[in-house]
């Protein structure tokens, strides 16, 4: 695994929906906590709060909490970029920086998240490579299973932890 390059990472998934569907779920706090997170809050640069599902954008910045995990478990970043259509990034903690692309590729559309950024110390790549390669590959798997209109497949129970879907 020396080669390997643990700055980064990127997973690809197709889901039968629209670009300008898959596009919302990452881009407004209603479309995010369908499949993502229990809270996803935004606020614009004046410190407004965003309604559920206005379009976020550059500057927002975000606090963010997720089913499976106590309050004290919260991310804070900052939307860095959102086109309105097909581009969606963000900064990840220490984890790093996260874009998501939406293509449509041989009559399906693709998403695809582009990790990188990652820091390079121990900690960081079994915390923010790996950890966050499995919790992405999970996420992924339920942003298909939602916008496809099948079963939300997260973990919702505080009491169960250390499983995949949480």
């Amino acid at each position: 695994m020396k080669d390997h390059d643990w700055s980064m990472f990127c997973k690809r998934i197709n889901v039968s929906c629209s670009i300008a569907d898959a596009y919302h779920a990452w881009s407004t706090r209603s479309g995010l906590e369908k499949w993502f997170l229990r809270k996803a809050e935004f606020k614009s640069k004046s410190g407004a709060l965003r309604k559920p599902e206005e379009p976020l954008q550059i500057g927002d910045t975000y606090e963010w909490m997720w089913y499976g995990w106590s309050d004290d478990v919260v991310e804070h970043g900052e939307v860095l970029d959102a086109n309105g259509k097909d581009f969606f990034r963000f900064s990840f903690g220490k984890a790093g920086i996260v874009s998501i692309k939406i293509t449509s590729e041989h009559g399906e559309t693709i998403t695809e998240l582009k990790q990188d950024n990652i820091p390079q110390d121990e900690e960081s790549k079994i915390k923010f490579h790996l950890g966050c390669l499995e919790g992405w590959t999970f996420y992924l798997a339920n942003l298909k299973s939602i916008l496809q209109g099948g079963l939300d497949l997260r973990n919702k129970n505080l009491k169960i932890g250390q499983i995949i879907n949480a």
